[in-house]
């Protein structure tokens, strides 16, 4: 199991350094001329611009994800996991308290262990290219926030999946897929209300044109929200965005402050006509449904592991328990699934596509098109990545194949 484990780990580095080194290069190829099509609205300092910032951010993940595996391994093969639970287990509580105080141990290690990546990549990288907007005591107060938030979320998050481990049989497993569907499911109806202001003030959306064609838009695709909020996005970073969150009739659509001073009001109904085209299309309800599937199998494989002893010895773990087994599969099962990353990157292109189709038809493309333009300027979108890269991992369509898929709509 060990040298099954090392295959995949030294497989998914090989795969995805030869991806990175791909994509360095063709950015760089292409780093001294703007893309035709974008010429007259991109200056050259602003391509050059979003090139290095991808390679910067791109070029430290690389010294980040070494340093990950690093870890993975200590964690695993190398002991780290076992010495943690000999240190729960000398407390001498029963399993379920021993289990809260080895994942709080875990917790607090991987809080430091993950501390100097954030802080690099908010007050370096996103610094030097003008983005960051947040403090350092606004950064601890998050932080500190997210903590707090963790444990009162968690703690009975965990208690009960290792509760229904220990006590409810050989199906242990189905219940506790039941049991945390339904806990994201109620995270997902307060989230709007009672987490998300937590971090961000949201505001109503003011009176004006920007307002009056939403809600005309709203009306024509029959889409009913909890209402229109402004975030206050840009007191940490100056990147852009829109979104929807919550479910049901606790739907609340969210512009980030950035955006509204950046877009014309035609754009903005352009950019939330192609969100409203991921709820039309069925594209949320179709991604809950796959992760609920796929959380399903893994709670099912997790069943069959917990009592497999090879599982525990084949990753450095030396005594077999609930505690150990759920955190040890949640930390190695992405290594052995990690070719499924483009099928995920492909089916979320695919609704790009759709969701922009839909724009286009209760919107203008041409105004959607601008509004892509502007936000992959200020938020330094390269729109040159390398094809093969941008197909194993990117989300959205490369730049210029999405521009050119609306100038046909």
């Amino acid at each position: 199991m060990t040298k099954l484990f090392l295959f995949f780990l030294v497989a998914k580095g090989l795969v995805e350094t030869f991806l990175e080194m791909r994509n360095k290069n063709f950015i760089l190829k292409n780093r001294h001329q703007v893309p035709a099509r974008f010429s007259s609205q991109i200056s050259l300092e602003e391509h050059q611009k979003a090139a290095d910032y991808t390679l910067a951010k791109r070029s430290i993940s690389l010294v980040f994800d070494f340093c990950g595996v690093l870890i993975l391994l200590l964690w695993t093969i190398w002991g780290g996991i076992n010495a943690l639970d000999h240190l729960a287990r000398s407390f001498e509580f029963g399993p379920l308290f021993t289990g809260v105080i080895f994942f709080g141990l875990f917790g607090i290690i991987s809080l430091f262990l993950s501390l100097p990546q954030s802080l690099y990549m908010t007050f370096v990288i996103e610094e030097r290219f003008g983005f960051n907007k947040t403090t350092l005591k606004m950064f601890f107060v998050d932080m500190l926030k997210g903590i707090l938030l963790g444990v009162v979320l968690g703690l009975p998050l965990l208690m009960g999946l290792l509760w229904i481990m220990e006590k409810l049989g050989q199906f242990w497993w189905v219940y506790a897929f039941g049991f945390l569907t339904t806990f994201q499911l109620l995270l997902l109806w307060i989230y709007p209300t009672w987490i998300a202001p937590l971090f961000n003030k949201f505001s109503p959306l003011e009176e004006g044109e920007t307002k009056e064609k939403i809600l005309a838009l709203l009306k024509r695709t029959d889409f009913q929200s909890d209402g229109l909020f402004i975030m206050d996005a840009s007191k940490r970073s100056s990147h852009g965005n829109a979104y929807f969150t919550g479910f049901g009739k606790n739907k609340r659509i969210v512009f980030f402050d950035n955006l509204i001073k950046t877009l014309t009001p035609s754009e903005i109904e352009a950019v939330l006509a192609h969100e409203l085209g991921h709820f039309k299309k069925k594209h949320i309800v179709k991604g809950l449904i796959k992760s609920l599937v796929l959380s399903f199998v893994g709670f099912a494989i997790l069943g069959f592991l917990k009592n497999w002893q090879p599982f525990y010895l084949g990753h450095g773990v030396e005594t077999m328990s609930d505690h150990t087994a759920l955190l040890l599969f949640s930390m190695v099962s992405g290594i052995y699934t990690f070719w499924m990353t483009p099928l995920s990157a492909w089916t979320s292109r695919k609704h790009e596509f759709e969701a922009d189709q839909f724009a286009a038809e209760h919107s203008n493309a041409q105004d959607l098109i601008e509004a892509l333009v502007k936000l992959y300027k200020d938020n330094a979108s390269t729109l040159t990545p390398d094809p093969l890269f941008s197909s194993y991992y990117h989300s959205h369509p490369p730049a210029l194949i999405r521009v050119q898929h609306l100038e046909k709509l």
